[in-house]
Parts: C-alpha cells; structure tokens; sequence
C-alpha cells in the first residue's frame, strides 16, 4: 500500500534493513532468513453484545524465533492490519536484538476502537481474542508472550494472564505469558512508566558523548533544552513528564489528536494529563498554553529536540523538509517514513531511532517475565542485608568521628537516602539505565569507526542483524 507516493510501513522497514545489510558480509539465504516474516496468523471470532452478535479481526504476527520466547505488544485501533502488525514484528526482533534481550519478535492487534466499548464488554472481547490465541500457542510463556501497547494497558493484559490460566490449569509459568500485568497480579514496578523512562535514558545517554550532541549542533546537557512532544499517551506522557521534572527540559509544544498547545515558557505535563483525562482525550480549554488547531503543523516548529510518541508515519517526506528540530528521538514505531528518513538524513537531522528509543518497555517487560518465572520480586532477597551494611559503615563513621573530635555533619537527607537499600522499582529503573546506556554504545561504536555508516538507524540495524546472524549460525543455519 502507498501513502503519498510513499512505501508502506512494512516496505519502509524492509528498504531501512536493505540499507545496513548492503554494508555486511551476509550469504543470500542467510539475509531473506532475517528480513522476511516467519508467519502471520489471522483471527476472526465472533462476541455476542448488546443483543447481536459482532465479528472482530485480529493478528498475531510472528517475524523471527531466532530466539524463543517470541515478544511483542498487542495493540487496539482501527487502523490495525496485516502490514502493519508484520512491520512491527520486524521491528520488535530487531530491537530484542540490540538491546540483548533473549526474544525473537513478534506483534498482535485487534481491529477494534476501544473507546466504543464499555469494560465489561471490552473484557468479552478481550478474552476470547485471547483463546483463538492461546489455544493455538501464540500466547505461551515459552513460545509467544504478548505486552501492551496503543490501546491496551494493564487492564487487559490481566485478562489475557487470567484466560491463559484457566485454560492451562496446571501450568506454574502461568503468569509469565504475558507482560505489563499490573503488580498486584503479577506485574513489577516501574512496567508503566518503563517505555517514556526509556526515551529520557537514552536522551541522557546521548548528551553525555559530547561529539554526538555537537553533529546535532547542540551542546551541554538536557537543562533548559526546548522540546516538543507528538501524543501525550503512555509513552508520551511520562517521557515529557520526567525530562521536565527531573532533567530541566522545557516542554513547549505538545500535539495531539484534536490540535496542539503551545507555550515558550514549558507546558505543566501533569496538568495537561489531568485535562485530557476530565475531557475525552481533548486538548481545548486547557488554560495553560495557546490553543493551535492545526496540531501537525507544531511537528515544524522550532525546538531542540522533537518527540514523535504516537503513530507511525507523522514525518514524511511532504513535512520533513520544513521540520526544524536538529535532534529527532523515535518514541513511537515507525514515526518517519523511509522517504522522509532520506529528506532528514541530508539536511544533518540527527535521528535516535525508534528500535532503541522506545526499547524501555520490552526491556522491563523481560524483568517481568524473568520475576515471574522466578516467582520471587526483585529485590527481596537482598534489601534489607543492603541496609544493614550502610548502617555498619555509617555507625562505623560516626563512632569514629566522636572518639577523634571532629565535627562534621551529613547532607539533609542522606544518611536515609543512603541506608535505604534498592527495592523492586529503583532495581528495575537501574537494569533500564545500563540496558540503555549498553545499546547506545554498541551504536555509537559503529557509527564512529565505520566512515559509511552515515546515521544511528543503519548503525542499529547492524549490530542487531549482527546479533541474529551469530545465533542463526550457532544453530548451524
């Protein structure tokens, strides 16, 4: 299918990958082995509601079990279909790749508008899009586990957890088929947050390499740098919360889907989330920022750094040359077009790509699914022995410090910041931090040492299509 003139998704993403594997080494069958889609399942069931009874189409596509369990989100929206769920897919091996985990890809979406349904009827729905699923493998805690994604949360990943179990009375593992549940039915801390604190991760993790900030013509750290998010939902949301709150970022345009809002002193993100919340998902009225009916055209406005953390294709190839923004971090899947991606790259836009971007929910959801398979909660075992060593050592210097006289004081705050030992949330925030911090220097290395590697994007697609091709040839393929 072309929009505008342009590939389609999947295409985009195969034309992105024929881009990095020009510049490998790799046999033919070993290159059509990576790239194509191992299998796409689609499902159609009917749920009788509101007195007549409803058909729905699904998919679960899965790309690469080069690696198994296969991982990739479920999502919720009209504009789920085929080529969409396999680009995703795609997109999902590549990313387990780069940031390590042991995941091949996969992606699911159900046609549906979510929003036009009430929660019970939703959870019908819900459960048996699940059974059509797990009753052919494709939700499975060691074959397929599925996580949230646009339109699916929480809520509906209890279900998906609740309906394997019945079916599968017997099975220990049970939780472990699916991510993104919340904490109280099997869930870990920090799941929710996990994909915008991602984006903030890697944004600091590119501002402490000098010389990356400098090809984007920017300098210092994220303080007082001037950002613009697209889509205030999950990912959105928290990634502009915590770069306002805690790196001194200022929000100053967000768009969303009935226009944007605009303020050149930084947006008030909880008060915005609170507004959408109390108004359908509506920007206007919100007091404290102009009012732009027209929310795409803030994607040109001037900033340093611009978020797209909605849907796929928003930069194309018709706005990318009047985009103005030198640093561009892929929140969302697939939110440049290939054709736009081209426009970009020649004007010297620095784009963080999206399979590392937005890789913080996949990287917490496989903490999850390692907590539940351990069937203990990090950090239990551990916390409190932590404590009792720092108290041993501060004791240790005050006892010291009194026998000789000196007279010294500690920091408001930090003999209890110190002595609190990491519970299951800081542990899950620090294993995000080092996954990050690990696949952006895995990036970069390749970016710096190879004169043709022209862009982050073509430098992680090598060094995830050069992680799948060992394990292909570990297996003797």
């Amino acid at each position: 299918m072309q929009v505008n003139g342009e590939p389609s998704f999947r295409e985009s993403v195969d034309l992105m990958f024929n881009r990095a594997v020009s510049l490998m080494d790799l046999s033919p069958g070993l290159e059509q082995k990576i790239r194509v889609c191992n299998s796409t399942y689609t499902v159609r069931f009917g749920v009788r509601l509101r007195g007549k009874l409803e058909t729905f189409t699904g998919y679960r596509s899965v790309h690469s079990e080069h690696m198994e369990p296969v991982k990739g989100g479920i999502r919720y929206a009209m504009s789920v279909n085929q080529d969409e769920v396999e680009a995703l897919a795609a997109l999902m091996t590549y990313k387990c790749a780069l940031v390590e985990t042991p995941f091949g890809g996969s992606k699911g979406g159900l046609c549906i508008d979510p929003r036009a349904w009430d929660e019970h009827e939703l959870e019908q729905i819900t459960r048996r899009f699940a059974y059509e699923l797990i009753k052919r493998d494709l939700i499975h805690p060691a074959q397929n586990v599925p996580a949230p994604d646009m339109g699916t949360g929480e809520r509906e990943m209890a279900w998906i957890a609740d309906q394997y179990a019945r079916m599968n009375t017997t099975d220990i593992n049970a939780k472990a088929c699916v991510t993104g549940k919340p904490p109280h039915a099997g869930g870990i801390q920090g799941r929710v947050e996990a994909t915008g604190r991602g984006v903030q991760y890697a944004l600091r993790e590119f501002f402490r390499h000098k010389e990356d900030a400098a090809k984007a013509g920017l300098s210092g750290d994220l303080d007082g740098k001037h950002v613009i998010v697209q889509g205030l939902g999950n990912v959105g949301y928290h990634a502009a919360k915590f770069l306002s709150e805690e790196d001194g970022c200022k929000v100053i345009a967000i768009i969303e889907r009935d226009g944007g809002l605009v303020n050149e002193n930084g947006l008030d993100i909880e008060a915005i989330r609170q507004h959408l919340n109390a108004n359908q998902g509506s920007v206007k009225g919100f007091v404290g920022g102009t009012y732009i009916e027209d929310g795409a055209s803030l994607l040109e406005m001037a900033c340093d750094i611009l978020i797209p953390a909605a849907l796929e294709g928003v930069i194309h190839k018709e706005n990318a040359p009047r985009i103005k923004a030198p640093l561009i971090i892929e929140a969302a899947n697939g939110p440049i077009t290939f054709g736009g991606d081209e426009i970009l790259r020649k004007k010297g836009t620095i784009i963080v790509p999206d399979m590392y971007a937005n890789a913080g929910g996949v990287t917490v959801s496989y903490f999850e699914w390692v907590k539940n398979l351990s069937h203990i909660r990090f950090g239990r075992m551990q916390r409190r022995a932590e404590e009792a060593r720092h108290i041993l050592l501060v004791d240790e210097l005050e006892r010291l410090s009194s026998e000789k006289g000196v007279s010294w004081t500690m920091s408001p705050g930090f003999k209890e910041r110190y002595l609190r030992g990491a519970g299951e949330l800081e542990l899950v925030r620090s294993g995000l931090d080092d996954t990050m911090r690990g696949a952006y220097q895995a990036m970069r290395e390749v970016w710096h040492s190879r004169p043709e590697v022209e862009d982050l994007r073509v430098a992680a697609y090598l060094v995830s299509i050069g992680r799948i091709a060992q394990t292909y040839q570990t297996k003797g393929l």
